[in-house]
């Protein structure tokens, strides 16, 4: 009974209390085809022990000493014990959003310097700290730049990641926000040619990722003078974090949408994670979320405060910005607590690793015939390789070989099959990049 503690007499108390003659009373309005008669079909009752025994014989199951070149959105990177170590201290771990700024000075001042990092980091003047991942971050900005325009189009790449375009379809169904797509070129670029057609006086943002799906860098700065041009917004969307310490942030972007997943915090099934909006200090009354903001008080003593908060939470729901915003204080914690472990010049090396070693399976991958890379676009630690055969029969291979391949492009593009999309980070040495490409080139040998 420890976990059904009320024994059959409080249960007969209960009943008499509310006026049913018995359990099956309560549940008298459900057809009776419907009702289930006899016992769940589960195994019997085991005592604490034998729970235990029976989790740790589940967990020997799982699958050890595998090498993963996923990627595509979720990046498996090192993590220090020291982030977990601090946001486990119960100030931390069960705050909540800090309406009162009296009691909750820590959290407003990590929220405070998560923000800073952030700008610094994407080249932009604000950030907030209330978005849940990179896809509603993305999301939110284009219906941002809606707002900020008063135009109801928008062009999005092709090149986005694809779950990404799946929730801004959601979001927007219903919106009467109209959805364009533009496609990619040879380099797996966004087609500028093509981009300078489609945009007219009704568009009002154009939607990139760079690193794009393909893991080829965007050109933001050809990119942003086109929508501009015509009075649209660039948004640039991010959702590998690191390559902000090799590659030059999008300045001219006037939206930045980004995933923090890679700073500090685990892939662990796909969430939680960091969405960050950052844009240029003008439009921050159309950013969603809430910004904290560093005030002195009646004692001249520095303090921290919610200076803007556009939610509904906040404010009445038809003048928030976003309804759905929730508290990643947590997750943004990790994400401020990586960060400054890692410091400028670890972040530079951490990406330097990332893009070597990227070159270097490339480069591994290229000598085997019949593979050659699918796009020629500078990359920092994706990129697409073509092979001779099914992308899902070579992972097969692989996976015998505890190797977890590339990700099959032709799953999002059909035109793209036989197409593998292949990451690279610090976690992956050399000696496993090569025996990657060993187990390929004789997986490849082979006679279908």
């Amino acid at each position: 009974m420890r976990y059904l503690p009320k024994s059959t007499a409080e249960r007969r108390e209960m009943l008499d209390a509310i006026g049913a003659p018995s359990i099956e009373n309560l549940f008298e309005s459900i057809p009776e085809a419907f009702r289930l008669k006899e016992p769940l079909n589960l195994p019997a009752a085991m005592s604490e022990q034998e729970i235990i025994e029976y989790f740790r014989a589940r967990a020997a199951e799982n699958s050890c000493g595998y090498t993963s070149f996923l990627g595509a959105g979720v990046y498996n990177h090192l993590r220090s014990v020291v982030t977990d170590s601090l946001i486990q201290r119960g100030e931390f771990l069960t705050s909540y959003t800090p309406y009162q700024a009296e009691i909750s000075q820590g959290t407003l001042q990590a929220i405070f310097e998560y923000q800073t990092l952030m700008c610094q980091l994407t080249g932009m003047e604000v950030a907030n700290a209330s978005m849940w991942d990179g896809s509603t971050a993305t999301t939110e900005a284009v219906l941002m730049a809606e707002r900020l325009t008063g135009r109801h189009r928008v062009i999005v790449a092709r090149s986005l990641h694809p779950e990404y375009r799946q929730v801004l379809d959601t979001y927007t169904r219903n919106l009467g926000l109209r959805i364009d797509e533009i496609g990619f070129n040879s380099a797996g670029q966004v087609d500028a040619n093509r981009l300078e057609g489609a945009i007219n006086s009704e568009t009002a943002a154009v939607v990139v990722q760079s690193p794009n799906f393909f893991g080829v860098l965007e050109q933001a700065p050809s990119l942003a003078s086109l929508a501009h041009a015509k009075g649209a917004l660039l948004v640039v969307a991010i959702t590998e974090g690191v390559s902000l310490g090799a590659v030059r942030p999008p300045f001219e972007a006037d939206i930045v949408a980004m995933e923090g997943q890679s700073f500090g915090l685990p892939q662990s099934y796909g969430g939680p994670y960091a969405g960050v909006i950052a844009t240029r200090e003008k439009f921050v009354r159309q950013m969603p979320g809430r910004l904290a903001g560093e005030t002195v008080d009646s004692n001249g003593k520095r303090g921290y405060v919610l200076t803007l908060a556009t939610r509904e939470q906040h404010i009445r729901r038809e003048k928030a910005t976003s309804n759905i915003c929730t508290n990643q204080a947590l997750c943004a914690l990790a994400v401020n607590i990586h960060l400054c472990l890692l410091g400028k010049e670890g972040l530079k090396e951490l990406a330097a690793q990332n893009l070597a070693k990227a070159r270097f399976a490339l480069e591994e991958l290229e000598k085997i015939r019949g593979v050659r890379r699918a796009f020629s676009g500078p990359f920092f630690n994706e990129f697409v390789v073509e092979f001779p055969r099914s992308v899902k029969m070579i992972n097969a291979e692989l996976l015998r070989r505890k190797i977890i391949g590339p990700l099959p492009v032709g799953s999002y593009f059909t035109e793209l099959t036989k197409r593998g999309l292949f990451c690279v980070t610090e976690t992956i040495s050399r000696a496993e990049i090569e025996r990657m490409a060993e187990a390929v080139r004789d997986i490849l040998s082979k006679p279908i």
